[in-house]
């Protein structure tokens, strides 16, 4: 048994040396990618104007509160109880569909954002194992989420990847 083992220990001790210098080890910087990547800007320049579009609707919806809030505020006095009432029901109303669309259009725009992020990602994880395929990589890590303490530039595809998923659009 002693012997086996030995001979395991020493096999292994052969063998590292050999393995090591065919270990190819390469990091990419997925958010960077993201990022800097043609679909990544295109993604996040539709999601700049969605916002924008829906930021104006917010805003005029604000005037319009606004507008019946000082008009309750000046007939108050000239109008019945039973009227004010109801001014103050209609006024309440509005408040809710105000907020109500206001956190349906944040949803929306996370959900959008979510939704192009997980396609880019997808994308580029593709390329990615392409480009480590392609080029003798044994094994490429994810920068900041695998907990790389350091890397030399040597050993960054992040650029690579952005061109060659660029490339694929």
């Amino acid at each position: 048994m002693k012997r086996l083992l030995l001979v395991l220990v020493v096999l292994g001790l052969i063998t590292t040396p050999a393995l090591a210098a065919d270990f190819k080890v390469g990091v990419v910087d997925l958010q960077k990618a993201l990022n800097l990547s043609v679909a990544g800007k295109d993604a996040k320049e539709k999601i700049k104007v969605k916002f924008m579009s829906m930021d104006a609707e917010v805003k005029t919806l604000e005037a319009e509160l606004t507008k019946l809030k000082e008009s309750a505020e000046k007939q108050a006095m000239a109008l019945s109880e039973k009227a004010r009432t109801a001014k103050e029901r209609e006024y309440q109303q509005k408040v809710k569909d105000y907020q109500r669309f206001k956190k349906d259009a944040q949803d929306e725009l996370q959900r959008e954002d979510a939704e192009f992020t997980r396609v880019i990602i997808e994308g580029l994880l593709k390329t990615a194992q392409g480009l480590g395929s392609k080029n003798g990589y044994t094994v490429i890590l994810e920068k900041t989420e695998s907990a790389v303490i350091f890397s030399d530039k040597s050993v960054d595809l992040t650029d690579q990847l952005i061109k060659a998923f660029d490339a694929k659009k």
